[in-house]
């Protein structure tokens, strides 16, 4: 977390990825202990595989444990396929305190119906930000403000948190600068994921931007 930008949260797509080794985790770390080492150098990261299946209650406990105080997972969910969304919020919530904002994965065109009742099923404690591809939904951040969410990348509607993906590397440092001038207008909680490549790139930019920040 950078000092000088208060609450503001930079990490990287997952973890998991033996790649990285020994770009990123030293060579011989065992992929177990892969995020107890990730953990220890950033404060949040993205939980993707719950874009896919959701886990067992289980394994929230194995990765809450495994990580220190004041670290937080953003899982996602897939906004279309509602027979996740039912047990998502009890799930997800095993992870306790550790438990950051909700990225809420659309992929389809406009259709405001499918927000309201994302909306109206998921625990309105959550911290949800919408990831809407289409530009199709440009328009729709007074609603999600309103219930207190938030659109992915957006930065100018009012809202309770931030929610920033950096999707197109490589970055340069003049490009990672362009984005700490822009995290540091910020007066709420910003979580800032890099992009994940095969290389350890993301990991890289990530310390190179809480640098330009602090």
């Amino acid at each position: 977390m950078s000092s000088s930008v208060p609450r503001l949260y930079v990490g990287t797509s997952g973890w998991a990825y033996p790649s990285w080794k020994p770009g990123f985790y030293p060579a011989g770390t065992p992929s177990k202990d892969f995020l107890r080492f990730y953990a220890e150098r950033f404060p949040t990261v993205e939980l993707n595989t719950t874009g896919y299946r959701l886990p067992a209650e289980e394994q929230f406990d194995r990765w809450a444990s495994q990580t220190p105080d004041g670290f937080v997972f953003a899982p996602k969910l897939p906004g279309q396929r509602p027979q996740l969304v039912a047990e998502f919020s009890g799930r997800v919530r095993r992870l306790g305190d550790r438990l950051g904002p909700v990225r809420v994965s659309v992929k389809s065109v406009r259709d405001e119906g499918l927000i309201e009742l994302l909306l109206g099923s998921l625990d309105p404690s959550l911290r949800l930000a919408f990831d809407l591809e289409d530009p199709s939904w440009d328009g729709i951040e007074p609603r999600l403000a309103e219930a207190g969410a938030v659109r992915v990348n957006d930065l100018g509607a009012d809202a309770p948190f931030r929610y920033v993906r950096l999707r197109e590397p490589p970055y340069s440092d003049d490009d990672l600068a362009r984005w700490a001038d822009r995290l540091r207008g910020s007066s709420v909680p910003t979580f800032v994921y890099l992009r994940h490549e095969d290389e350890p790139t993301a990991p890289r930019y990530a310390e190179r931007l809480v640098e330009l920040l602090g």
